[in-house]
C-alpha cells in the first residue's frame, strides 16, 4: 500500500497531510519548522504502513531544511506547483478560503464521507517532477544567480530614475550618453549640471574619469559633456538638489556594476568544476551569465524524462486550443519564466552572432511568414530538444551531426 504524503511549506509551520490509495486521511498534523519537531515528523514517516511519497509545493528557500531532511532519509519527494495547488482548490467547497491546512487538506464533503486533498490528491493522481538532492555546486550557483538578479532589477530601476533626473535638468548630456555604461556613471558622480561642467573644465573631468579604473576613452567623454554644457545656459529651479540626488544614484550604479562582476567571476569559477559546464558551453550563444542561469533552475536534467517535458517547465511548449470546429495551437502562458529567457536569449544571441545553423533556421521560419518572436521561440524549442539530448549523451554540439 502506497500512502501518499502533501506538505504546504511554511516559515515557521509546515502542515502535512497523508491519503492511502482509498483516499482515506492517515496523517493531518503541524510540524514546525526547527530540527526537533522535523526528526519527530520523519520517525512518524517511518512508523507509516506503505510506500511514502511526499509531495511539497515550495523547493529550496525556507523549504531546504526540511527538504534536505527528507531527502537524506530516502524518501521520494516531489513537488507540487503552487499554481497547481491554488487551481485544485478552487473546485473544492469554500476555494476562496486560504489557510495552511486546507492548502494540504481541502476538505468537502463526499459520498464515502472521505476529503479531497489539494497537494496528497496531485501528488496520488498526477505524475510530478521529482525533487533530487543538491550539491553544494548547485545551491552555491543558486545563490549567486538569484543574487545577480536582484542586483539587475535594482540596477535596471536605477538607471532610469538617473535617465529620468537628467532629462529634467540636463536633457542634451542625457541624449549624448548611455547610462549603462562606467564611463558615464562616472562622470555623473561628480558632473551633472552644465555649470559645473563648465567651470571643471576639461582637464578636471579628464583627470576625474581617470580615477576610475579600467576606463577608457576619458577624453571623448569629456569633449561630449562640455559640448552640451556649452549648448544649455539656462538653470532649471530644483537643479541643485537634483544634481546631488543624481550623483549618489550614479556613484551606487558604479559599485553595483562591481557588484556583478564579482558575482559573473564566481559564478565561471563555479562552473568550471560542474560537470556539465563544457557540455552546455559548446552550444552556441550559451555564455556564463546563461549557463549560470540555466542550472540554477534545473538542477539535476535527470528531474526531466524527455526533452518535451524541460520545453513544458520552460513554458515553450504549445499548448493546443480547440473548441467545435476550430482548432489550432497557440503559446504556452505557464513555465518558469527565468528558464524561458535562458532560452529565448541564447537564441537571440546565437542569430546575432551568425551561428549558421540557428540563422537557418530562424531564416527559414520567418519565410513561412512567422514573424521576428514567433521565429525565436520556434528557435528556442529547437535548443531545448538539442540542449537535453547533449547532457543526456554527454556530447558537446557538433554542427556538423545537427546538420546531418
Amino acid at each position: 500500500m502506497a500512502i501518499w504524503i502533501g506538505i504546504d511549506a511554511a516559515k515557521v509551520v509546515h502542515w502535512a497531510v497523508g491519503i492511502d490509495d482509498g483516499g482515506g486521511v492517515v496523517l493531518d498534523r503541524a510540524v514546525e519548522n526547527n530540527p526537533v519537531a522535523i526528526y519527530h515528523f520523519i520517525v512518524e514517516l517511518r512508523n507509516v504502513n506503505g510506500d511514502v511519497v511526499i509531495g511539497i509545493d515550495v523547493v529550496g528557500s525556507f523549504a531546504r531544511f526540511i527538504e534536505a531532511s527528507l531527502l537524506a532519509e530516502g524518501f521520494v519527494l516531489v513537488h507540487t506547483p503552487g499554481i497547481a495547488v491554488n487551481r485544485a482548490g478552487q473546485g473544492f467547497a469554500g476555494g476562496e478560503r486560504k489557510s495552511d491546512p486546507r492548502d494540504a487538506a481541502r476538505h468537502c464533503p463526499r459520498t464515502n464521507g472521505g476529503q479531497y486533498l489539494a497537494i496528497a490528491e496531485l501528488v496520488r493522481t498526477r505524475d510530478l517532477r521529482p525533487v533530487l538532492a543538491d550539491d553544494d555546486t548547485r545551491v552555491a550557483l543558486r545563490l549567486k544567480v538569484g543574487r545577480r538578479r536582484d542586483l539587475m532589477q535594482d540596477q535596471v530601476r536605477r538607471i532610469a530614475r538617473i535617465r529620468g533626473l537628467l532629462c529634467g535638468i540636463h536633457p542634451g548630456l542625457e541624449q549624448a550618453f548611455d547610462l549603462c555604461c562606467k564611463g558615464p556613471l562616472a562622470l555623473l558622480t561628480r558632473h551633472v549640471t552644465p555649470s559645473d561642467i563648465r567651470r571643471a573644465g576639461r582637464a578636471r573631468i579628464v583627470a576625474h574619469l581617470k580615477k576610475t579604473p579600467h576606463l577608457h576613452g576619458c577624453e571623448t567623454i569629456a569633449r561630449r559633456a562640455f559640448d552640451c554644457a556649452k549648448a544649455q545656459r539656462i538653470t532649471v529651479p530644483g537643479e541643485a538638489a537634483t544634481a546631488d540626488l543624481i550623483r549618489e544614484l550614479a556613484a551606487e550604479a558604479l559599485e553595483a556594476r562591481q557588484k556583478i562582476a564579482r558575482i559573473e567571476k564566481d559564478l565561471e569559477d563555479i562552473l568550471s568544476h560542474h560537470p556539465d559546464w563544457a557540455l552546455i558551453r559548446s552550444l552556441p550563444g550559451m555564455g556564463v551569465v546563461l549557463t549560470a542561469e540555466f542550472q540554477a533552475p534545473i538542477g539535476n536534467i535527470a528531474r526531466f524524462a524527455s526533452a518535451d517535458a524541460l520545453a513544458a517547465a520552460a513554458g515553450l511548449a504549445p499548448v493546443q486550443r480547440q473548441s467545435g470546429k476550430r482548432a489550432g495551437w497557440r503559446r504556452a502562458y505557464g513555465g518558469d519564466k527565468a528558464l524561458k529567457r535562458v532560452f529565448c536569449q541564447s537564441a537571440f544571441c546565437a542569430v546575432t552572432q551568425k551561428d549558421p545553423l540557428s540563422k537557418a533556421f530562424y531564416d527559414r521560419k520567418r519565410k513561412e511568414g512567422k514573424h521576428h518572436t514567433q521565429a525565436l521561440i520556434a528557435l528556442a524549442r529547437r535548443r531545448v530538444t538539442v540542449l537535453w539530448t547533449m547532457l543526456q549523451r554527454r556530447e558537446t554540439f557538433d554542427p556538423k551531426q545537427n546538420a546531418a
